[in-house]
């Protein structure tokens, strides 16, 4: 899983400031109710509801709010029905974005994805041109202080670990997504400091961005998607050089 520099760690990072505008929570939220509708309102029986509802917790969502979304979900039959919708495309230097959208507007949210595109020197592409680059896979942050790599495997290996990475301070730990869960309970259990668990989307293949000016347009359109209402993740395959990434972030 090596190439992708730091991002999984910024991002952690740069969560903690969306929270602060609010911007986070309304997206983790609306995450919630989603898999709550489709699912259930239990956690315990409904894995991706404990996801949402971990990832929530994680980014430090007030208890009282996931609480109250989970009410929603279980007895508002006719709140919003959401659906999650896929755009694909590319950021300047040939990037590949595959933006994960969760809407009861699917008019809105292509126009504004299509829009975040445009202003930012992006295209949109037809579906399948991307999604193969990715897969589905679950990602566990490990602060790294005092800890090693092999404690972490010996902690979680038998629960799952795929791999582990070291990102600057912080240990990246890659799991298949049904193990997600187990793994991050491991390392809790065998007494690591995690900071954050998440079902994600990695890239198999990395495209190498070493100029400023085009890691700068590409950081813009990622953060302007983000910025989007429906959207609520984006998975790029760019490599970044640590220096340049931490200039530009």
């Amino acid at each position: 899983m090596s190439g992708h520099s730091k991002w999984s760690t910024i991002k952690h990072k740069k969560g903690a400031a969306d929270a602060r505008r609010g911007k986070l929570f309304g997206r983790l939220i609306r995450g919630i109710e989603a898999a709550a509708r489709s699912g259930g309102p239990n956690p315990d029986a409904n894995p991706t509801l404990a996801d949402a509802v971990q990832k929530a917790r994680d980014a430090s969502v007030p208890k009282d709010n996931i609480e109250r979304a989970l009410k929603r979900a279980a007895g508002d039959s006719d709140g919003a029905s959401y659906e999650t919708v896929y755009y694909e495309g590319y950021a300047p230097g040939g990037v590949a974005l595959y933006v994960e959208c969760l809407t009861d507007n699917r008019n809105r949210a292509a126009n504004d994805v299509r829009a975040a595109f445009k202003r930012h020197g992006g295209s949109l592409a037809e579906p399948g041109a991307v999604d193969y680059l990715f897969a589905r896979a679950g990602v566990v942050l490990v602060n790294g202080a005092g800890t090693t790599e092999d404690d972490i495997l010996l902690a979680g290996l038998d629960a799952g670990i795929t791999d582990v990475g070291l990102e600057g301070d912080v240990y990246r730990v890659t799991t298949e997504p049904a193990d997600l869960r187990a793994v991050r309970g491991a390392l809790e259990r065998g007494g690591l400091a995690v900071l954050s668990s998440e079902s994600t989307m990695l890239p198999s293949a990395w495209v190498p961005v070493a100029d400023e000016t085009t890691a700068r347009s590409v950081l813009r359109l990622v953060e302007a998607l983000e910025d989007c209402d429906d959207v609520q993740n984006v998975y790029a395959n760019f490599d970044i050089p640590d220096r340049i990434l931490h200039a530009v972030a």
